[in-house]
């Protein structure tokens, strides 16, 4: 048996996959969550059925990808369970009619059952099953309240076989059955309620908007220099420098395999940062310095997901995105982009036309830094004062803006108006955030650790080879006077196709000055993506848009570094 897991976006479906079949996928409070559909295992009766996590769809004629993955699943279906948000009936129906216009077993769950009684809202269960002619089950998915109900009502499902609607007689009967089933009481807007109005508010938003951004990103400082200072740093320095210590004396200090392994000695010494042996900077660039950042930044945005906001931001940001040929919606993507780039391009497939994945994908991909990258950038340039931090960031949200002006002018086509549901405020439950947390850093680790030790043996073998010497020498005189950086830092742009973070790390050797950082650090956010970024943009856009993308990083990191240094 196949059973589907179809509704609405944001109406909890990852949740009640996660109870059903004990898999943890990625369930955040906003919608978009799931492009791709997850699959797991459960028991139903004694047999064993396959449960599918389908994307978020508002209809059965599909207006995006993931509306139209969602009705290419519904035909390999056995029994379809219908999650539908029970604070929001009327506008989840719409979906429910279809689905039981098709000739399918269906089960509805009316979940976030709890906040029906919280929002005065009564809904006559036993009539909608009724009117709908299907088994109605509420749940609460967060809990598992109504989830052992919803498995046992599973084997009942039946097509009820409605007759073919057109779209006006389905909101018709939509509204004939809520009238019918739904009762709302009158109360009184709590305190949270009261918030969610100001944060959609133009003035009153924005200034919500900088605070919770300010904060946010003050306690992604906070956490992971914490992490780094009394976590990360005594391991390394106490437990993992004597065995790279040892390690070194046995090698005799030099050598092809020394160079691999620890690296070069700086004045005599192993330096965990610029050695760049496999042993020494290999893992402390991921794991000591980037590693702490990736789990404040992740911590920070599962709390924002889960809390609600994200969306709201959506919505007060929605004018402002459309002059860069985008909606609202598109923030999302951009935000992911600060955690990796790679999640965040994969993100831009909720957005509904062609030309605005290619404008934010490009986007992210030119003007964002990931989390690694930052966390660089704030470990070196700070070094030399926040004020220089802050140039860095404005730069990149200046050619942000631009070149997405410039994108929205030349191609063609227009943006849609923002369609997002907007989900109640609730307090973020531990359980879910660290689920996430720990599906993102495992994801960076899989991901980054052997990409950078990769990297490190390459560039070591490069070196003894001398192709940095032969690269440097041949570009060192256009990057000396377009980007004002010395002939060894061709290297570093070359590294930056593998790794971002870890390319800004081979200049810390150099004994740059504050503007020659705070070019370098713009350039390689901008210049070509990550081997990992490139790859996805080649999967998403297509190679002919993949390469136009890159072809505008490219153009737009030399110019925007070239001002940059005359300026500086």
């Amino acid at each position: 048996m196949r059973v589907l897991l179809m509704g609405n976006p944001n109406v909890g479906k990852s949740v009640v996959f996660s109870r059903l079949t004990g898999v943890r996928v990625m369930c955040s409070n906003y919608p978009g969550t799931t492009v791709n559909y997850t699959e797991g295992r459960m028991k139903v009766d004694d047999e064993t059925a396959q449960v599918i996590d389908v994307p978020g769809t508002y209809t059965l004629d599909p207006t995006s990808e993931a509306e139209e993955v969602a009705l290419k699943m519904l035909h390999l279906g056995d029994v379809v369970v219908n999650v539908v948000d029970a604070t929001n009936l009327e506008r989840n129906l719409f979906l429910t009619l279809q689905l039981l216009e098709r000739d399918v077993p269906v089960v509805v769950a009316l979940n976030m059952w709890d906040d029906t009684l919280h929002q005065g809202i009564t809904i006559d269960v036993d009539g909608l099953r009724k009117q709908l002619g299907v088994p109605v089950i509420p749940t609460v998915a967060v809990s598992g309240q109504g989830i052992r109900d919803l498995v046992e009502a599973i084997p009942r499902a039946r097509a009820a076989r409605h007759g073919q609607r057109t779209r006006e007689e389905r909101w018709v009967a939509v509204g004939q059955i809520t009238d019918t089933v739904q009762t709302i009481g009158h109360r009184h807007h709590t305190w949270t309620e009261k918030l969610a109005d100001a944060t959609v508010q133009p003035l009153q938003g924005a200034l919500i908007a900088v605070g919770v951004l300010a904060v946010s990103f003050a306690a992604i400082r906070f956490v992971g220099e914490s992490l780094i200072d009394y976590v990360a740093d005594p391991i390394f320095d106490t437990i993992w420098m004597p065995v790279l210590e040892w390690v070194s004396a046995e090698l005799g200090g030099e050598g092809i395999l020394h160079s691999v392994l620890i690296g070069r000695l700086i004045e005599g010494t192993i330096h965990l940062e610029e050695s760049l042996g496999i042993l020494s900077s290999g893992l402390y660039v991921p794991l000591g310095m980037v590693l702490p950042y990736i789990i404040a930044f992740y911590l920070a945005l599962g709390v924002l997901e889960d809390v609600g906001y994200l969306p709201r931001l959506a919505v007060l940001l929605d004018s402002a995105m459309h002059r860069i040929g985008l909606h609202g919606y598109a923030i999302i993507p951009t935000l992911l982009g600060l955690g990796c780039n790679v999640p965040a391009v994969l993100a831009t497939r909720i957005l509904e036309s062609r030309r605005e994945r290619f404008i934010a994908a490009t986007l992210v991909s030119i003007a964002i830094p990931c989390a690694g990258l930052q966390a660089m950038i704030i470990g070196l340039v700070g070094d030399f004062g926040m004020r220089y931090v802050l140039l860095v960031y404005g730069t990149l949200l200046l050619v942000w803006i631009v070149l997405g002006l410039i994108l929205h002018r030349v191609l063609k086509g227009f943006s849609p108006e923002l369609l997002i549901e907007i989900p109640r405020y609730r307090w973020p439950a531990a359980g879910p955030v660290a689920v996430k947390l720990w599906s993102r850093a495992r994801g960076f680790l899989r991901e980054a650790l052997p990409v950078v030790l990769a990297a490190v043996v390459v560039i070591n073998l490069l070196y003894v080879a001398g192709v940095f010497d032969t690269l440097s020498a041949v570009f060192a005189p256009a990057l000396t006077r377009l980007l004002g950086l010395p002939g060894e830092s061709v290297t570093a742009l070359a590294v930056g196709f593998v790794r971002k973070d870890v390319a800004l790390a081979l200049l810390a050797p150099l004994s740059l000055t504050a503007g020659q950082f705070v070019v370098a650090s713009v350039v390689l956010a901008m210049f070509f993506p990550c081997m990992a970024t490139f790859a996805i943009l080649i999967r998403e856009l297509g190679p002919k848009d993949a390469l136009r993308a890159t072809g505008i990083m490219i153009v737009a990191a030399l110019s925007v570094g070239s001002i940059l240094n005359a300026l500086l």
